[in-house]
């Protein structure tokens, strides 16, 4: 799912120190998309707004 936007848009974790960490955008309705931050101009990764939340449920400490 290519979907070039803006930099503004991408989102990186608070927590990444180096820099060695996934960046997230919600900017097409329905989709979140995902990428490396240290290769941006590589392809994204899209999924479903509910598949994310699942996913960010399971990597989030204490959110069990």
């Amino acid at each position: 799912m290519a979907m070039q936007q803006p930099m503004s848009t991408w989102r990186k974790s608070s927590y990444s120190l180096n820099g060695d960490c996934v960046e997230v955008a919600s900017f097409v309705p329905g989709a979140v998309a995902v990428r490396d931050s240290k290769a941006p101009r590589r392809a994204e990764l899209g999924f479903t707004p509910e598949a994310w939340a699942a996913f960010m449920t399971q990597v989030t400490p204490g959110s069990e």
